[in-house]
C-alpha cells in the first residue's frame, strides 16, 4: 500500500516485473562501506563524551556553518529524498507543494524560535517552556509531545528504510523488509549509544554534503539528457506520463474546495511545524552563542533550498524517464523515484552510491530523533521530575542510553507497521503534531507575559491530542479502499491532515486556559527570561552548567 498524499494506492507485488534493481551484491557492499566509515567516525566523537552537554549538546562546540550543515542533514531526510521526488513524479506541481512548505517554514524558525530559544534553554525545548512556569506539569507535557513528534517522524524514516533497501536487495516479502529495518534500527542504536550528539552530527553533516552533492550530480544529469531545458524536460514528462496535467496545479490538490482546504491545512502544518520540530530545535543547542544559532539557521536555509529546486528537477526528471507505472510497481513503490532514477542515469555503480546516501539519510535522521527522544525524557522527566535535579550527570546519561534502547525497539515495531507508506505523507502528520502542541506554547511563553501554566499544559495536551484524534479518524486512516485500513470505517473528520483545525485550536486553548487560570507567575522569573531571551544576557552561565 502507498500512500500519495491524501491518496493510497495498493499495488499487487505480483505486477512487479523486476523485483531488484542494479547488483545487490555492489549495494550492499556501498552500504558497508559507509557504515563502517561513519561508525569510525562516531568512536573518535565519542572519547569526549564525559558530561551531559557533550551527550545532548556536544560540548556546543560546533560553528554556525557546521551546524547549519548538520539541521540540512536532519531536515533533508527520506522524506526530502525519497518521498517528495516520488509525490513529484506522480502528481507533478502539487507534489512539489512539500518542497515549498519545507523551506518557507524555515523563515518562522529564523525570525521566531532559533535565537531566542538558545538564549533561554540548557538541553531541550522543556527547558524554555518551564523557565518561568511549574516545573512539573510543564515538563511532563513537552516530554510527552515530543516523544510523540519523534514517533510519527521515527516512522517515516522506518518505512523510507524497508521501501529503499527492498528495492536494492530485490526483497519483495513483508518478512524482508521488517529484517531490513530491523537492521536500521540497531545501526541506529549503535550510532546513538556511541556517540551521542556529537557522533551523530558528524554523520549528519558528512550525509548532507553527500546528498546535496549527489542530488546536484543527478539534476545535472537529467538537465544534460534534455538540452539543459527545463521546458523540454516538462515536455518529456507530460509525453511519458499521457497527463498535461501534471505540470499545471490541481492534479492532487485542486480536485474540489475539500481538497483545496486539505492543501491549505498541509501548508499551515508544513510551514509551522518546523519551528517546533524537538529534534530540529536540540540543535540550537549544539553552538556556543546565541549569533552561532542565527547563522546556523542561515546556512540551514541555503543548503535547504538548493536542495528543494533539485527534487523538482528529479522528481520530473523521473515522470519523464521511469514513468508512474513503473514506480508505483516498484518494491519500494512511490519511494522508489529517486533510487530508478540513479539506475536510469549511471546504472548500477550511481544507484549503489545515491542509495547509499539516501541509506545514509535515513541512518542520520533516526539517530537524531532517538537522541532528542532520550533526552527528553532522561532531562525532562528522569532529572527533573522523578528525582527532582537531584542526580549527577552520569546518571542521567546512564538513564538516556537505556532510553535509547527502548525507543529503538519501539521505532523497529511502528516501522515495520508503517511499511508502504509514502514517507514525506507521513512527515507531514509528524509536522501537524509538532505545530498543534509544540509551537503555541513556544510562542505564548517566549512573547506574552501573562502566560501561566495552565495555558501551556491546555495548549500542548490539547494541540497533541486533537492532532491524533483527527487523524485517527480521518479518511486516511479508515472509510474507503484507499485508506491505510480498508475494512473499517470511523472515518468522520473529511481532511487528511488535522492542522487547520488543531493548530487553531491549540493556540485557542492556551488562552483559554490563560485567562481563566487565577495562578499568575513569578514576575521576576518573566522578567529574567525576557532579558535573556532577546539579549543573551545570562545565557551561557546558565547552560554551562
Amino acid at each position: 500500500m502507498i500512500s500519495l498524499g491524501s491518496a493510497v494506492l495498493r499495488v499487487p507485488l505480483q505486477t512487479v516485473e523486476s523485483t531488484s534493481v542494479g547488483s545487490p551484491v555492489l549495494n550492499i557492499s556501498i552500504f558497508g562501506a559507509f557504515v563502517a566509515i561513519t561508525l569510525v567516525i562516531v568512536l573518535r566523537a565519542s572519547r569526549n563524551n564525559k558530561t551531559a552537554a557533550d551527550y545532548y549538546a556536544a560540548g556546543r562546540s560546533f560553528t554556525g556553518g557546521q551546524n547549519g550543515t548538520a539541521i540540512a542533514g536532519d531536515y533533508l531526510s527520506a522524506a526530502s529524498f525519497l518521498g517528495i521526488v516520488g509525490a513529484i513524479a506522480i502528481n507533478g506541481y502539487d507534489g512539489f507543494l512539500y518542497s515549498i512548505g519545507f523551506l518557507v517554514a524555515w523563515l518562522v524558525a529564523l525570525l521566531l524560535v532559533a535565537e531566542l530559544l538558545r538564549n533561554t534553554g540548557k538541553f531541550t525545548m522543556a527547558d524554555v517552556l518551564s523557565f518561568r512556569l511549574r516545573q512539573r506539569p510543564v515538563r511532563i507535557a513537552a516530554a510527552i509531545t515530543t516523544l510523540a513528534v519523534c514517533f510519527f517522524y521515527l516512522l517515516a524514516q522506518m518505512a523510507g528504510a524497508g521501501g529503499l533497501v527492498s528495492l536494492l536487495l530485490g526483497i519483495d516479502d513483508r518478512l524482508g523488509q521488517s529484517l531490513v529495518i530491523t537492521v536500521v534500527g540497531v545501526l541506529m542504536i549503535m550510532y546513538v549509544l556511541i556517540g551521542g550528539m556529537k557522533g551523530t552530527t558528524w554523520v549528519q553533516i558528512i550525509k548532507a554534503c553527500l546528498l546535496i552533492a549527489g542530488a546536484f550530480i543527478m539534476t545535472i544529469w537529467v538537465l544534460a539528457r534534455h538540452g539543459f531545458n527545463l521546458s523540454t524536460l516538462l515536455g518529456a514528462a507530460i509525453e511519458t506520463s499521457g497527463n498535461p496535467a501534471i505540470t499545471g496545479p490541481g492534479l492532487q490538490y485542486g480536485v474540489s474546495a475539500l481538497t483545496r482546504l486539505d492543501f491549505l491545512s498541509l501548508a499551515l502544518a508544513l510551514v509551522l511545524g518546523t519551528a517546533a520540530l524537538p529534534h530540529v530545535l536540540m540543535r540550537f543547542y549544539t553552538v556556543p552563542t546565541a549569533k552561532e544559532a542565527r547563522r546556523s539557521v542561515v546556512w540551514a536555509i541555503w543548503l535547504i533550498g538548493a536542495f528543494y529546486l533539485f527534487t523538482l528537477v528529479l522528481g520530473y526528471g523521473a515522470s519523464a524517464l521511469i514513468g508512474a507505472e513503473r514506480i508505483q510497481a516498484a518494491p519500494g513503490g512511490v519511494n522508489s523515484a529517486a533510487p530508478l532514477l540513479a539506475y536510469e542515469l549511471g546504472g548500477s555503480i550511481l544507484l549503489g552510491l545515491i542509495s547509499a546516501v539516501a541509506f545514509a539519510t535515513i541512518l542520520a535522521v533516526v539517530a537524531g530523533l532517538t537522541i532528542t527522544a532520550a533526552a527528553s525524557f532522561a532531562h525532562d522527566i528522569y532529572a527533573s521530575v522523578i528525582r527532582k535535579g537531584r542526580v549527577d550527570a552520569d546518571g542521567e546519561v546512564k538513564v538516556a542510553r537505556r532510553t535509547v534502547i527502548v525507543i529503538g525497539l519501539l521505532s523497529i515495531a511502528g516501522g515495520i507497521g508503517a511499511q508502504g507508506q509514502n514517507v514525506a505523507f507521513l512527515v507531514a502528520l509528524a509536522f501537524a503534531v509538532a505545530a498543534s502542541a509544540n509551537l503555541p506554547t513556544i510562542l505564548y511563553s517566549l512573547f506574552w507575559k501573562r502566560f501561566n501554566t495552565q495555558g501551556a499544559v491546555w495548549s500542548m495536551y490539547g494541540g497533541l491530542g486533537s492532532a491524533i484524534l483527527l487523524i485517527a479518524l480521518s479518511p486516511v486512516v479508515s472509510g474507503g479502499e484507499k485508506s491505510m485500513i480498508p475494512g473499517a470505517d470511523f472515518s468522520v473528520f473529511p481532511l487528511s491532515n488535522p492542522g487547520i483545525v488543531s493548530i487553531p485550536l491549540a493556540f485557542l486553548l492556551g488562552w483559554l486556559g490563560t485567562v481563566l487560570s487565577r495562578t499568575v507567575e513569578d514576575p521576576m522569573k518573566q522578567a529574567e527570561m525576557e532579558v535573556r531571551s532577546l539579549t543573551g544576557v545570562g545565557a551561557e552561565k546558565a547552560t554551562d552548567h
